[in-house]
């Protein structure tokens, strides 16, 4: 099971960006469809982004489309999500997954440990 590592989230006020990364521990990275999700204090974890293998392949929801950007770097082992007019709602902590199919990750994917990003108003 690939073991992931997220990084880059914070205090941002209302407006501003943050990019979070989220570093795999095995080449295998390169052969998962990769996503992130958020759960907001006293919500469900939600489906925030996902990338095919290839990257060709790019879905994200409609609360963040136009706003946010997923991408990886198959030789990093690493994803990355861009989050830019970042909204109080935005509030979460952000963990990304694999392997993620239709916004859902399998059954026994992995999960990393979840970054806090916190948008101040």
């Amino acid at each position: 099971q690939v073991q992931l590592v997220e990084s880059g989230g914070g205090l941002v006020q209302a407006g501003g960006s943050l990019r979070l990364s989220c570093a795999a521990s095995e080449h295998t990275f390169s052969n998962y469809a990769m996503g992130w999700f958020r759960q907001a204090p006293g919500k469900e974890r939600e489906f925030v982004a996902a990338i095919s293998v290839s990257g060709l392949n790019i879905d994200y929801a409609a609360s963040v489309k136009g706003r946010f950007t997923i991408s990886r770097d198959n030789a990093k082992n690493t994803v990355y999500l861009q989050m830019n007019s970042l909204k109080p709602e935005d509030t979460a902590v952000y963990y990304c997954a694999a392997p993620v199919v239709d916004a859902i990750v399998i059954s026994g994917g992995s999960w990393g440990q979840g970054t806090q990003v916190t948008v101040s108003s």
